[in-house]
This record gives structure tokens, sequence and C-alpha cells, in this order.
């Protein structure tokens, strides 16, 4: 079954929506958003640095990408406006890696498929790679969940509880390496934000506890990674933005949809 490709891109796009989605739930409860776009730019000096090194690319960009979110948090606060920050890492580290990578020679790089991805050529190894950060990143979540739901909340409460905030934000920011690193095969270093950020926002709407929201967020992104490879295939469009665009798509369509409701609603009840 794994000798056909289409069935390793669907796994693999499964693999990475059940990770990502309930991970940007978080993202966007700690308004974590852009710190997530900067970890992902990260990747590309990871790629430049496994290559260089003749090293897994997975491990380069994990390194790297913990490595810059370890460093952002460390000097937040210390004069430095958290804005700020994530704007020179992520600009600097995507120029950087993208410069380092012309200059290594005798090394062939197919530079788009690490920016928006390549699904289509993902190989057993990699489907192994990414089920297995994956479920890493799921395991991190469940076991840690009490602990991050309530430093996101409240980190004073979380503090009296027993729980430290700081360590908390670290496994966050463990997790969120895992996945830009399991995800630049899937849909590039430039769109990995949008697996993290849509199929949460878009959970939102129809979620009345966090746990709700984490468990349809893991549904829509698969849904969206599904119907997206889908698309791409019947229109022969690029695969990686292709699943982005369905996903923003259903955004759109289920904001508007709940909006009309509301509408209605409102109107029958002054009636």
């Amino acid at each position: 079954m794994l000798d056909d490709f289409l069935v390793r891109a669907m796994l693999a796009s499964v693999g990475v929506a059940v990770a990502a989605a309930p991970l940007g739930c978080f993202v966007i409860w700690r308004r974590m958003a852009y710190f997530g776009d900067a970890t992902a730019h990260a990747a590309v000096l990871g790629v430049a640095l496994s290559l260089a090194l003749s090293m897994p690319i997975f491990a380069g960009v994990l390194v790297v990408c913990l490595l810059m979110a370890i460093t952002v948090s460390s000097l937040s606060g210390r004069g430095f406006a958290m804005d700020t920050l994530l704007g020179v890492a992520s600009h600097s580290s995507l120029a950087i890696g993208l410069v380092a990578v012309s200059f290594l020679s005798g090394v062939r790089i197919d530079l788009m498929s690490y920016l928006f991805g390549d699904i289509l050529a993902v190989g057993k190894m990699d489907l192994l790679v990414i089920w297995g950060g994956a479920l890493i990143v799921l395991g991190l979540i469940v076991w840690r969940w009490s602990g991050l739901l309530l430093s996101t909340l409240n980190p004073d409460l979380a503090l009296a509880s027993g729980f430290k905030p700081k360590q908390e934000q670290f496994i966050l920011t463990i997790a969120l390496a895992i996945v830009v690193a399991v995800a630049i095969k899937v849909v590039g270093v430039l769109l990995i934000a949008a697996m993290l950020i849509v199929p949460a926002a878009t959970a939102r709407a129809f979620s009345h506890t966090p746990e709700v929201m984490a468990i349809i967020a893991a549904c829509l992104g698969a849904f969206c990674g599904l119907s997206g490879l889908q698309a791409s295939y019947s229109f022969d469009t690029p695969t990686g933005p292709t699943i982005v665009c369905v996903s923003a798509l259903l955004f759109i369509i289920t904001n508007l949809v709940l909006k009309i409701f509301r509408s209605s609603r409102f109107t029958a009840s002054s009636t």
C-alpha cells in the first residue's frame, strides 16, 4: 500500500495535521502566531546546516528551530520587545539560510520543495519521521495538557497549582520545533504557520471547551489536508499551497455562515 505515492502523501498530510492543529490552539491562545512563523523560517537555516554537515534534514531543522526559539524566549523582556525580536529573528534566519544554501557547492537542492513543500515526493522513511514526530508532539500535549492549559490561561494560578509556566513554555517550544521539522516536507517553511493557525482558528467557532477545540482542529486539519491533496491532483496545482488554500476557504465559509446564522437569529428574536 505504501508503494503508492498518493497513499504516502495522504498519510503524511494527516500526520502533520493531527499534530499541528492541536498545537495551533495553544499558539492562538498564547497569541504566538508570529513566534510560529519565525520558528518555521529558521528551518531554512537548518536545511543549509544539514546539507553542509551531511546530516539528516530533520535533525538540522530541529536543532536550529530549538536554538532560535530558546534564544528569542531568553532575550524577551531584557530591553527587547517580543515583536521586534521575532521580526529580526524570522527574516534574518530566512535570509541567512537562503544565502547559506547558495554557497553549498556540489549539493543539488530543490529550494522550492523546502519553501513550499513537496508532499508527493514523501518516501517511506519520510513517512516514518513525520508520524514519529507527530506522535511525540501528541504525547507531549496529552501528557502536559493541564500544565500547558493552565499556564496559558493564568500563569499565576498555574504556579500556585504546582506547575512551572517557564517549563511549560519550553515544552511548547519543543513541540513547535518538532512540528516545523516534520512539516517541512509537506507544506514547506513558508506555509507551516498556516497549518498551525488556520484549522485551530476555524475550530474555535464550534468549540465551547479547550479539549473540544483541539479535537475539532485536528479533524479539520486532516480534512483540509486530504481535500487539498485531492484538489491539487485534480487541478494540477502545487500541493502545499493548495492545502493551505482549502484551509483558508473553509475558515472564510465557516465564519460567513456563522455570521449569517447569528444575524438571522438576532433578527428573529427582535421581531
